[in-house]
């Protein structure tokens, strides 16, 4: 208790000047690890004019190592029982009066933009983002780096060709720019192969019935306990395709007694010029839909906006604006949920310090961030991709000390010829056939998996022999990057020596104070993910995934017409993630206010009252490999000539913490994995079990 007590002097001493010399323009610094992988000059079409116009840049700032310590030390305060700070929590202005910038060296920094013509938009109450406006001649001069066209894989894009620099006076207080390429995060959400009937078999796909039953919601419910009178943000970068998609989800599964509602939102800074314009509807409706109507399964009587902004040009993502002004806003949010990512060796060193100091604030405020770990097993940097080519990486989005990173799981009835005693042959009104909880296994529809290559008779995923070299897993698609994400934080800072691999001086975030009392966690001293999971299976192998009235035809979609048989079927850690911001949302109406960074009570409740979570055996997150990173039993080699090293052939390895033994990334185990953290969740027993 004392040292907590002396703990409110030190928070609210003043922030103090970083930028202590005269800015001299000849002595530069550069800020590493801003570059893309794609700047090459095999892909480079030559630079833009010097007028192209780049708005809303954002420059990222940074605290003292001394400063930085002590909002650790006040968040942990913040979520201590026992400390007189406990969920006191903070406004923006407050924030930014005891963790921001000290006033003089946010006027040094924009001073110095605007004497290279850049004009300031604005500079957020929390004093560590500056959004400012140029053109790429500006950019050049002022940081000293090209702007070029590119076309990378038949798509044009543009980026930075070399890191940036700035003055050296000004490093100490400067952490990098945010963006100076258009290079996106991906959406998580997979739009499943099968919904109920397929080939004369019945598959049994999730509606929210399911999901209330399997996961005991229901006791809730029946307690008013719904989600009313609380709002969870679901953050896009796109408009809902259509609103009526979301009402006639919630009319047909039987959620509208619950009185839930969804709205959408553009919110803008809180002073300055606008950064968020509507993005209207593109290819990414189907996540902003997806994530509305599973937050809504979750938390029926919530009410969910659908939060987006447009990308800005070749700067700026949506997803970061968004947040950035919600966060900043006078009425910051108490439940947010992303369903986007790219992995940290990708993302650069200033876009991992902003999503960090953005998920920082967001506690600070009381806010619950609640992200999808990833739909790459332990490859995030290989999203999309059929096999993994750069090693083991986690989505930066998702692997900060200060966010829930949500993983994925699957039923395990089908490889157990259970199916019956846990699915009902009927529905009920409500489409829902799920009798009870259903064991689970991790999300992973490939061959690499040593639980699916056992199923189909082979003894491993890899080698000449392996499930991942046959016909079956070649005809079937099995041969791809696709399953739920888990590993350690590895490049979080640092520069990589390897583009897109965890190499280099990269890093990761500092084990967190509260990921601890496990079996299981490793002695690794990083932050390791995910937190929990649910399920998030598409289906391809074991049968299952979740429906969802989608109508954009041209994006995937069907017609939400009738019974919702031939809807569509969705998987990914996207619906996981507002599923678990749904039940955060009846966890604060049970207790009566906001939580902040529900990872202090996740794993203290995990030790203490284990019936809260589902423990995942069985299975793993392994993903088939061909790279010359953690890649194990690929078959032959073709010398490559980089580092003196060699890459494999086009099939067979599979993704491996060792290159000389086969040890999987990752399998999941009786406590605590990467493949599944603490588990899935038992709904009832954690919201009547959260601490008042």
């Amino acid at each position: 208790m004392a040292g907590a007590l002396a703990l409110k002097p030190q928070t609210e001493e003043a922030p103090q000047a970083l930028i202590r010399e005269p800015v001299d323009e000849s002595k530069l610094i550069t800020l590493a690890g801003n570059t893309r992988p794609e700047a090459t000059q095999a892909n480079d079409l030559g630079a833009v004019s010097d007028g192209m116009v780049m708005n809303h840049m954002m420059l990222q700032l940074k605290r003292s190592a001394r400063q930085e310590q002590a909002l650790q030390v006040f968040l942990d305060a913040l979520h201590d029982p026992y400390s007189p700070l406990y969920h006191h929590w903070l406004s923006p202005a407050e924030f930014g009066r005891r963790f921001g910038s000290a006033k003089s060296d946010l006027d040094t920094i924009s001073q110095w933009l605007e004497s290279h013509g850049f004009q300031i938009n604005s500079i957020y109450p929390s004093g560590m983002v500056i959004d400012f406006s140029g053109n790429a001649g500006q950019v050049r001069r002022a940081f000293h780096t090209s702007i070029h066209a590119l076309d990378v894989a038949g798509v044009r894009h543009y980026a930075n060709m070399s890191d940036p620099q700035i003055p050296a006076a000004l490093a100490p207080a400067v952490a990098g720019i945010v963006s100076l390429h258009d290079f996106r995060p991906h959406k998580m959400s997979r739009i499943a192969q099968y919904t109920y009937p397929y080939a004369g078999a019945i598959f049994q796909a999730v509606v929210p019935a399911d999901l209330a039953t399997i996961y005991d919601f229901n006791p809730l419910f029946s307690r008013g306990i719904t989600g009313k009178g609380q709002t969870i943000y679901v953050i896009e970068d796109t408009d809902l395709y259509r609103t009526s998609d979301w009402t006639t989800f919630q009319r047909e599964f039987g959620l509208t007694q619950y009185g839930g509602t969804v709205t959408s939102d553009h919110p803008q800074p809180p002073s300055g010029s606008s950064n968020c314009t509507d993005p209207g509807v593109n290819s990414d409706d189907i996540e902003a839909i997806a994530d509305a109507e599973w937050a809504t399964a979750a938390a029926p009587g919530a009410a969910i906006v659908v939060t987006s902004c447009s990308d800005v040009n070749t700067v700026t993502d949506g997803l970061t604006i968004a947040m950035q002004n919600l966060v900043n806003s006078s009425n910051p949010p108490a439940v947010m949920s992303l369903s986007y990512g790219i992995c940290e060796a990708f993302n650069g060193t200033a876009s991992n310090a902003a999503i960090n100091a953005l998920y920082q604030q967001s506690v600070s405020e009381g806010a619950s961030v609640f992200v999808a770990a990833g739909d790459e097993g332990a490859a995030s940097c290989d999203a999309g991709g059929i096999q993994a080519s750069h090693g083991i990486g986690v989505s930066a989005f998702a692997s900060t000390p200060n966010n829930v990173a949500v993983g994925g799981t699957d039923f395990s009835d089908v490889a157990s010829g259970t199916t019956g005693q846990y699915w009902s042959s009927q529905n009920s009104p409500t489409y829902g056939s799920a009798l009870s909880y259903i064991p689970e296994i991790p999300w992973n529809d490939t061959c690499a998996s040593s639980f699916v290559a056992g199923y189909f008779g082979y003894q491993t995923g890899y080698g000449a022999n392996g499930f991942c070299n046959s016909s079956t897993a070649l005809t079937f698609g099995l041969v791809e990057v696709a399953g739920g994400s888990g590993g350690p934080s590895n490049c979080a800072t640092g520069v990589p020596s390897i583009f897109g691999v965890a190499s280099g001086n990269c890093q990761g975030y500092p084990k967190p104070p509260w990921q601890k009392g496990l079996a299981g966690i490793p002695s690794d001293g990083v932050r390791d993910i995910p937190d929990v999971s649910m399920f998030s299976s598409e289906g391809i192998i074991w049968g299952h995934d979740s429906i969802m009235c989608f109508s954009d035809e041209a994006n995937g979609g069907e017609p939400c017409v009738g019974p919702p048989y031939g809807w569509t079927g969705v998987g990914g850690t996207s619906l996981a993630a507002p599923v678990m911001a749904g039940v955060q949302a009846l966890v604060n109406q049970n207790v009566g206010g906001a939580q902040g960074n529900p990872n202090y009570v996740y794993y203290s409740l995990a030790a203490s009252t284990p019936s809260a979570f589902h423990t995942v055996p069985q299975g793993d997150i392994d993903m088939p490999c061909d790279g010359i990173e953690n890649c194990y039993g690929i078959l032959g080699t073709v010398d490559y000539g980089r580092n003196g090293r060699v890459f494999g052939t086009t099939w067979g390895g599979a993704l491996s913490v060792s290159d000389t033994t086969f040890t999987p990334a990752y399998a999941a185990g009786t406590t605590w994995s990467f493949a599944n953290g603490i588990g899935s969740v038992d709904v009832n027993n954690l919201v009547s079990n959260w601490p008042k």
